[in-house]
């Protein structure tokens, strides 16, 4: 019985947990969002030489984040009640195996997207002169943000495309 427990609780704790961190990962890109939207667009169109109008896919890729992190967060709570009911249904073992498959491939794009958005687009951002080890190109000239465009837009729709097709087969009972 102390065994089932302790069991209990750790699986418990495990869907939690990663809810909890998604939930905070989404409060955090909410954060950056807005940092975004009310410092670093102006910034940015004056660093790369382009209108504010023309950056709307930085705020697109922001966007998508903070709704792939709120679908995230509750297919946790959607993987710990599916294991609740696995008694009554025969096929548990490959629903469980398709939605652990879904929900990493869904949180791999995310990661990617996330990493686009706010580490990718650091170096833009960058001041000529500040110091800092972990940018290598400091020149807006010598940096090509045109193929940053074309990755962030792409890497968007490709997280959104991963994220409507986990929603569908929840939806469908997988």
């Amino acid at each position: 019985m102390r065994k089932i427990a302790q069991f209990s609780i750790r699986r418990c704790s495990h869907y939690y947990e990663r809810w909890a961190s998604n939930h905070k990962s989404r409060q955090k890109a909410m954060d950056d969002l807005k940092r975004v939207e009310e410092v670093d667009l102006n910034k940015l169109s004056g660093r790369v030489n382009t209108p504010t109008t023309q950056l709307e896919f930085v705020m697109q890729g922001w966007k998508q984040i903070i709704e792939c992190r709120r679908v995230l967060k509750w297919t946790y709570a959607y993987g710990y009640y599916l294991e609740e009911d696995k008694k009554e249904d025969q096929d548990f073992k490959i629903k469980k195996e398709l939605f652990e498959f879904l929900q990493g491939q869904a949180e791999t794009q995310l990661e990617r997207l996330h990493s686009c958005a706010e580490i990718e687009l650091s170096p833009f951002l960058k001041d000529v002169n500040e110091d800092d080890d972990d940018i290598i190109m400091t020149n807006p000239d010598d940096m090509d943000f045109s193929k940053y465009r074309i990755k962030l837009v792409g890497l968007t729709k490709v997280t959104g495309k991963h994220f409507e097709e986990l929603v569908k087969a929840l939806e469908n009972g997988l």
